[in-house]
């Protein structure tokens, strides 16, 4: 990734839940995330879209994301929302939110669909190979 992305994390917390908890879903993706809080709200900031691409080539998600994020970008802008309970437990999950509300991220880069290619790359060849003969 260029070091011109900038990722903008947001996530409410209500009272019924914990704040470290839901820093710690952020962490879980973004693990050089440096932290604000304010009232009600968590915010964070990162550089780094490493976890977060080697997350979706993991779980094998690439193809959905690449799909998700696409349709996401705008302009200079890549918005979506994460599950908190799924990034809480190390997993990546574009899902709708869920009631406790999600992780919104925002990443601005200049060459947009750059950033979506490296996170996402194209589908890995199957490990099967034909010969000619």
């Amino acid at each position: 990734m260029t070091s011109l992305t900038h990722v903008r994390v947001e996530a409410a917390v209500s009272p019924t839940e914990d704040a470290a908890k839901i820093k710690s879903a952020v962490l879980n993706v973004f693990p050089d995330a440096r932290f604000t809080e304010t009232e009600g709200v968590l915010l964070a900031e990162s550089n780094s879209l490493d976890r977060l691409k080697e997350m979706l080539r993991n779980e094998r998600i690439r193809d959905s994301a690449r799909m998700i994020l696409l349709k996401a970008r705008r302009e200079s802008t890549i918005r979506f929302s994460l599950n908190k309970e799924a990034a809480f437990v190390g997993r990546v999950n574009f899902a709708p939110p869920s009631p406790m509300g999600p992780i919104d991220v925002v990443i601005v880069d200049e060459n947009v669909d750059s950033v979506i290619e490296s996170l996402t790359g194209k589908s890995e060849p199957s490990d099967t190979v034909l010969s000619d003969r």
